[in-house]
């Protein structure tokens, strides 16, 4: 009986121990062991490798630790926020924040594990090709193979990034001055208005692109740009306006001075177009171009001049001064003066210059010699003898104006003449067709008044038919009606045998029905003796019958 208690005893203690340790081991998971990271983090983990048992296993070179594979040292998988437990005997554990890029942001990162990027090119030579201008990497986060900077950058967003494995470095706009030449990379925004031209500083094998301007342009937005594989020119499009003007001779209150002729005096020293005449004369001249960049030649520009500022000052304006003296200096100054080689001057100019820049890959819209000084000496006898030309086309204008005015005077005359005309032969036209209106009318108005008595005429005709018809219809019926009042007398009579039959059943029908019939007897010879008691017999009734009756005799029938 002893044993199996001390089994029990045994075995109670055994149960106690096993929850005591678990209770134990729960405590020391939950308070040592647990590790909380809040959102926003991550936990960075380091294996130091099992104490007594196992071995101890490391990972390649330029790698980290795998924790699948049990190796020592940093972790590159990294757990996200939430309740972990590890050991600190085994794991050293340290919360990492995750690095955010704001607006207005971009991240380059640059790969701290991996391969060598001379191993890569070594192996790019031996196939042939040419990879000693690669010093960018390709991949994302955790699928790098080399080490340096990833090609791709990052923009705003939160991304949880391994201290070890990567670097972080968060830029803005990046400006590049190189002279009067801008370059912009990091966060790039081109505004409406603008394109930008882009400029690689390294061949990309994922794409085929050489390093170098590139032939296409970015459009107004946003772009993140990696500062060490592109770089961008924010290029002005549209047209602007380049005037070159030649300095003139101001007074006291800053008005130009004019010579005897009207025109202004040029000033002493450099400015404007200034050229010799064929004829030796010196010329000044103004010009006005209206010139731009359309987006298709931006790459051409940017490669060819670098800057806006830079095509006017190396490119417009020499262009425009070279052709104006080269022309200019092909013509006289009278021809400078008469207005059709003058013209002719201009649109050879503008056809040069235009063809000239379109070499640049900038666009002419427009170009005009807005003025052309000729000396004194020229101006003055070719513009007297101008006035006087003009001065006689004005005589001329004039008579040929004095003639025009009689004849418009005579041709108002005229005008008014032929106005009297109509308006008689109006007023005419006017009498005819009123008299024949009222022809028409009165024949009109007696058409119907004969109309009219046609159907009065028909009317009554139609009236007296109507009562012939009429007085016929009553006189057939007043016929039928007494033939058929005949024809029952005849009936009647024939039922009642003789008409002396019939008379006396008509007289009978026709007594009333309070007839009282009293019956006298008279001999032979005394009738008139009896009729006599019959009429005072009779004067008494109706005597009788005369007075008013009592009002309780108004029900009694007659008897």
């Amino acid at each position: 009986m002893s044993q199996p208690a001390s089994a029990r005893r045994t075995a109670t203690g055994l149960i106690v121990l096993l929850l005591a340790c678990a209770a134990g081991w729960e405590a020391f998971e939950w308070t040592v062991n647990r590790i909380s990271v809040p959102v926003g983090s991550s936990l960075l983990l380091q294996y130091k490798g099992p104490l007594l048992f196992g071995s101890a296993n490391k990972p390649k070179d330029g790698q980290l630790a795998s924790l699948e594979r049990g190796e020592i040292g940093v972790i590159e998988q990294m757990p996200g926020p939430g309740r972990h437990f590890y050991c600190p005997i085994w794991w050293d554990c340290q919360i990492v924040k995750d690095q955010v890029v704001a607006p207005g942001e971009v991240a380059v990162v640059t790969s701290l594990v991996g391969k060598d990027l001379n191993q890569r090119s070594s192996a790019e030579s031996s196939t042939g090709r040419a990879a000693n201008n690669q010093f960018l990497v390709d991949g994302d986060f955790g699928s790098t193979e080399y080490k340096g900077v990833l090609r791709k950058v990052y923009g705003p967003g939160r991304y949880r990034v391994n201290p070890y494995a990567y670097e972080f470095k968060k830029i803005k706009t990046d400006v590049e001055k190189n002279g009067e030449q801008v370059k912009y990379s990091g966060w790039v925004e081109i505004k409406t208005g603008y394109v930008g031209v882009v400029t690689n500083q390294t061949d990309n094998p994922l794409t085929g692109a050489k390093a170098g301007i590139q032939p296409y342009v970015l459009p107004p937005g946003l772009y993140p740009m990696n500062p060490r594989e592109q770089k961008v020119d924010i290029v002005e499009i549209g047209y602007r306006e380049k005037t070159i003007i030649s300095p003139v001779k101001q007074d006291a209150k800053g008005n130009p001075e004019l010579d005897a002729s009207g025109e202004p005096s040029m000033a002493a020293g450099a400015g404007g177009i200034v050229f010799p005449s064929k004829d030796g004369f010196t010329i000044h001249m103004d010009f006005t171009a209206i010139w731009g960049i359309m987006p298709d030649e931006a790459p051409h520009v940017v490669e060819f001049s670098g800057t806006l500022e830079a095509v006017e000052t190396r490119v417009v304006v020499p262009l425009i001064e070279s052709i104006c003296r080269n022309e200019g200096s092909k013509l006289g100054a009278v021809d400078l003066l008469v207005g059709d080689s003058r013209e002719q001057f201009q649109d050879i100019t503008t056809q040069q210059f235009e063809q000239k820049l379109r070499e640049t890959g900038v666009v002419l819209q427009y170009g005009l010699v807005r003025h052309i000084y000729i000396p004194q000496e020229v101006r003055v006898p070719i513009q007297k003898k101008y006035v006087a030309d003009e001065l006689k086309l004005t005589r001329d204008q004039e008579q040929l104006t004095a003639r025009t005015e009689a004849n418009l005077r005579e041709a108002e005359r005229k005008v008014e003449l032929e106005a009297e005309r109509i308006r008689v032969e109006t007023e005419k036209l006017v009498a005819e067709k009123k008299a024949e209106g009222d022809k028409t009318a009165a024949e009109t108005g007696a058409e119907t008044l004969k109309l009219v008595a046609t159907i009065a005429r028909q009317t009554a005709e139609l009236d007296r038919e109507a009562t012939v018809t009429l007085g016929e219809a009553e006189a057939s019926a007043q016929k039928l009606m007494e033939e058929a009042k005949a024809g029952r007398f005849k009936l009647a009579v024939s039922a009642f045998g003789t008409g002396d039959a019939f008379n006396q059943w008509v007289f009978a029908s026709g007594l009333p029905d309070d007839i009282q019939l009293q019956l006298l007897y008279a001999g032979d010879g005394t009738f008139w003796t009896d009729l006599k008691g019959f009429s005072d017999t009779m004067l008494a009734k109706q005597a009788q019958e005369a007075r008013p009756r009592p009002a309780s005799a108004a029900g009694v029938s007659k008897k």
